[in-house]
C-alpha cells in the first residue's frame, strides 16, 4: 500500500472523528436558513474516485453537514456530521455532492448552512427508487447490489424519505440532486420513471416542485470517451420536458480509467456545476449571497474561527485588504 493511500486513510479517520465529536453534542434547532438537499443515484452519485489530500481540507465545519444514512453506519445512522468525504457510505468515494455543498457555502451568505442526504446504489436502475417497483427489481439483481440495498433497510427510497422527514425538523428541503442513468437511461421509460420518483418525493414530503427543483447530471460525456454517453440524449430530453428539472452538463469533466466513472477532478468539476445551478436558482428567489450585505460597519469585526474574508469582487482573502471587506456577511472598512 502506498504512503499516499495510507495518508489519505489516516486523514479520513481523523476528520471522521472530528466531525462526529463536533456535530452530535447538540441537536440543530430549526431554521429556514438550514438548506437541505436530497441526493440519489447510482455509482457516480455514491462516488467512485478516491478522495485526494485536497478533498480532505477546506470543508466548513459549521456550515456543511452530511447525514449518516446506512445501517453500516451503526449508531451514527440518522445523525449529522461535518461533510468530509465519503458522503454516501463508508466504502464509497468522492461524489459531486462534495463540491456542490462547498460551492454553495462559498457563494451564499454565511447565515446559510448546507445539509445533504446521499442515498445511492451502484449499478441500479431508476426503478430502485420507485416505491411500486423496487421490491421486484431488487429480487432480480445480483447479490452485491442486494447487499447495498439492504444497507438501506432493503428500501433505499423509503430510507431517503424517512431521513428527509427527520431533516425537515431542522430545516427546509430546497432541491433534489439526481445522478443516475448509466444503467437504463436509453428510452422514454426512464423519463417516465424519473418523473414518477420526483413526484413521489414531492408528495411524500409535502413539497412543491417550484420550491424544490431537481438537478439531473449527465453521465461521463462523449468528449471523455464515456462508455454510457448515449444516455445523455435521454437525460437532456427529460430536462426539456419539465421547467423544474435542470440539466447539469458533464462536458469536459475528466473520466477515470474505466470511462464509466469520473476521476476526482471530474467529480469536483461536475459538483461545482450542480452548485452553480442551485446557486443561480436560490439567488433568483432572493437568497442572500456573500456580497448581499447592507451598510458599512466602522466597528471591529468578529474575526473568530471560520470567519471567511472576501473583497467586493467575491474573492476570498487570507487577511483583510485596504478598503471594504466582507466578513461574516457584513461590510467593514480597513485602511
Amino acid at each position: 500500500m502506498s504512503k499516499a493511500i495510507i495518508r489519505i486513510g489516516l486523514l479520513a479517520l481523523l476528520f471522521s472523528a472530528i466531525s462526529f465529536n463536533g456535530s452530535n453534542l447538540k441537536a440543530a434547532s430549526y431554521s429556514e436558513n438550514n438548506l437541505i438537499f436530497l441526493c440519489i443515484g447510482q455509482s457516480n452519485m455514491e462516488g467512485n474516485a478516491r478522495p485526494e489530500d485536497q478533498d480532505m481540507t477546506g470543508v466548513s465545519i459549521t456550515r456543511f453537514k452530511k447525514m449518516y444514512c446506512a445501517d453500516s453506519d451503526g449508531s451514527n445512522k440518522g445523525k449529522w456530521a461535518t461533510a468530509y468525504p465519503p458522503l454516501c457510505r463508508q466504502s464509497t468515494g468522492l461524489t459531486p455532492v462534495d463540491y456542490f455543498g462547498r460551492y454553495l457555502c462559498d457563494s451564499l451568505a454565511t447565515k446559510y448552512k448546507i445539509y445533504v442526504i446521499v442515498v445511492a446504489v451502484a449499478g441500479c436502475s431508476i426503478k430502485m427508487f420507485d416505491k411500486d417497483q423496487y421490491q421486484s427489481y431488487i429480487s432480480e439483481q445480483e447479490t452485491w447490489m442486494q447487499n447495498i440495498a439492504n444497507d438501506y433497510g432493503g428500501n433505499p427510497y423509503g430510507r431517503l424519505i424517512a431521513l428527509a422527514k427527520e431533516a425537515q425538523k431542522i430545516g427546509v428541503i430546497k432541491g433534489v440532486l439526481l445522478h443516475q442513468g448509466e444503467t437504463d437511461a436509453y428510452n422514454d421509460d426512464w423519463i417516465t420513471n424519473v418523473k414518477k420518483v420526483y413526484n413521489n418525493i414531492l408528495t411524500d414530503l409535502d413539497l412543491k416542485s417550484g420550491a424544490v427543483p431537481m438537478l439531473v447530471g449527465e453521465v461521463v460525456n462523449a468528449d471523455q470517451n464515456g462508455v454510457c454517453a448515449g444516455a445523455n440524449t435521454t437525460i437532456a430530453k427529460l430536462a426539456k420536458q419539465n421547467m423544474t428539472i435542470h440539466l447539469i452538463s458533464s462536458a469536459g469533466c475528466p473520466a477515470g480509467p474505466d470511462n464509466l466513472h469520473f476521476s476526482a477532478e471530474g467529480y469536483r468539476m461536475l459538483g461545482k456545476r450542480y452548485g452553480e445551478k442551485m446557486f443561480e436558482l436560490l439567488k433568483k428567489k432572493g437568497y442572500d449571497t456573500k456580497s448581499a450585505v447592507e451598510s458599512v460597519n466602522t466597528d471591529t469585526p468578529d474575526m473568530s474561527y471560520d470567519s471567511p474574508i472576501y473583497n467586493m469582487n467575491g474573492q476570498q482573502l487570507i487577511a483583510p485588504g485596504n478598503g471594504i471587506n466582507i466578513i461574516n456577511g457584513h461590510k467593514y472598512i480597513f485602511r
